[in-house]
């Protein structure tokens, strides 16, 4: 079964930390490439970082310094520490493969919102 479920996401104040939890069906997870990916209100959805099955990672732009990816291949987890929050940071915040499968599922997401 084709399975996501984001955790972890919440209300902070600018300069805030937060930390995301995904696990993810073994057949989503077990050897691809996992990344996180936010949609704020109004705009597309964007991939904000991504892990490879071996550890090596990639990060936009916007959140290089930032954010750190991580996974345990264990667990089928992949995980978000996300430091140093501003308010564009603001957003649902989704796990899934990276590149995505065309017509592929997606989780309920877990929301983050920075707000003074």
């Amino acid at each position: 079964q084709v399975q996501l479920v984001e955790s972890g996401g919440g209300l902070v104040q600018p300069g805030g930390s937060l930390r995301l939890s995904c696990v993810a069906s073994r057949i989503i997870f077990s050897g691809n490439t996992m990344g996180w990916y936010r949609q704020a209100p109004g705009k597309q959805r964007e991939l904000v970082a991504a892990v490879s099955s071996g550890g090596s990672t990639h990060y936009a732009d916007s959140v290089k310094g930032r954010f750190t990816i991580s996974r345990d291949n264990a667990k089928n987890t992949v995980y978000l520490q996300m430091n140093s929050l501003k308010p564009e940071d603001t957003a649902v915040y989704y796990c899934n493969r990276a590149p995505t499968v065309a017509g592929g599922s997606w989780g309920q997401g877990t929301q983050v919102t920075v707000i003074s």
